[in-house]
């Protein structure tokens, strides 16, 4: 009898301590969890109040800016009358030049800085057209045998105004055996004095750095200079779908610069016994992009933001990426 009192005992002890446990730990608990609310909370009125703070701090800085800029702005423009007595008020067009010319310097979207992408941008805005925008062309005499090899013989380069930038003869490394008069406008006398070849390739690449190249059929000018350029830069009247959509003209057809000038210029060129002229070709086609230029410029772009860059895969190719027995056996 006494030894099941005994167990009886032990048993309500038992549950008593488990019980006291299972308190003990749930307030242990939740006195955790309102140590790490109260840290949040903490946490976040630290933040609130820096904030205030910077707000305040720039409120109190922008006088002082407004002022300085103002001082500026009396600088830009002085008042012929005002005497040592009374300075001058700056007028409204003062002071909002000089706040945009703060604005272009500290913004980091002027136009002397360069894009992220390291490559100059394919969609030219109004104000970077005059700059970034050449027309070329070029007429070829014939050299070798019967004249069937295309050079050099005249070279012509107008800005987006359609000034020109650059039209010299060019005497060709090899003899000429015959000048294609009838479609060149070229006659012997011309390249009496003309530049040679390897002075006008110089003269001209520096004309062509950076700039968007317009132009008709332009690889054959290319490839009578010689040279490339970047296939983002160029602008080619004969192959865009916009002005033979534009003209009304089959899909796939490839239509001459003659043919495009009348048609949507209502221009005559390359009319006459005396040969094409190469600035009037050039002013043609840079009148020919001007016409679909915004739709042109935003295909490009989006064309551009579709391609990989090789600098996302570039970076692959360092040694740290190469596997230990390739390194090993290149030492």
């Amino acid at each position: 009898m006494m030894s099941d009192q005994s167990k009886r005992n032990k048993v309500s002890h038992g549950l008593l301590g488990n019980y006291r446990y299972l308190c003990k730990k749930s307030m242990t608990i939740r006195a955790m969890e309102s140590a790490v609310v109260r840290k949040k909370q903490d946490v976040n009125a630290t933040s609130n109040r820096r904030r205030k703070k910077k707000k305040r701090t720039r409120s109190l800085c922008e006088p002082l800016e407004a002022n300085a800029l103002m001082k500026k702005a009396r600088l830009v423009e002085p008042n012929p009358d005002s005497t040592l007595d009374s300075a001058p008020e700056p007028d409204h067009h003062s002071v909002m030049a000089v706040l945009r010319d703060s604005w272009e310097v500290d913004s980091g979207f002027s136009e002397s800085s360069p894009p992220a992408s390291g490559r100059s941008s394919p969609c030219l805005g109004p104000s970077s057209l005059a700059a970034s925008v050449v027309a070329l062309d070029c007429e070829m005499v014939g050299t070798g045998p019967g004249g069937r090899c295309s050079a050099l013989g005249r070279c012509s380069i107008v800005d987006y105004h359609g000034n020109v930038l650059y039209d010299k003869y060019v005497r060709p490394c090899q003899p000429v055996t015959d000048f294609r008069t009838p479609w060149s406008g070229i006659r012997r006398h011309h390249l009496h004095n003309a530049v040679p070849f390897a002075q006008a390739q110089e003269e001209i690449l520096a004309i062509l750095e950076g700039k968007v190249v317009v132009g008709h059929s332009i690889y054959n000018d290319f490839e009578a200079l010689n040279m490339d350029h970047p296939s983002h830069m160029v602008r080619d009247t004969s192959t865009t779908q916009h002005l033979r959509r534009l003209a009304g003209f089959p899909h796939g057809r490839r239509s001459s610069l003659k043919l495009l000038a009348n048609k949507l210029l209502d221009r005559r060129i390359q009319a006459g016994r005396r040969g094409h002229c190469s600035v009037e070709d050039a002013q043609a086609a840079l009148d020919l992009y001007k016409l679909v230029q915004g739709a042109w410029e935003q295909e490009m772009e989006r064309r551009l933001g579709d391609e990989p860059t090789a600098r996302s895969s570039d970076h692959y190719m360092q040694d740290e990426f190469w596997p230990d027995e390739v390194l090993t056996d290149s030492l």
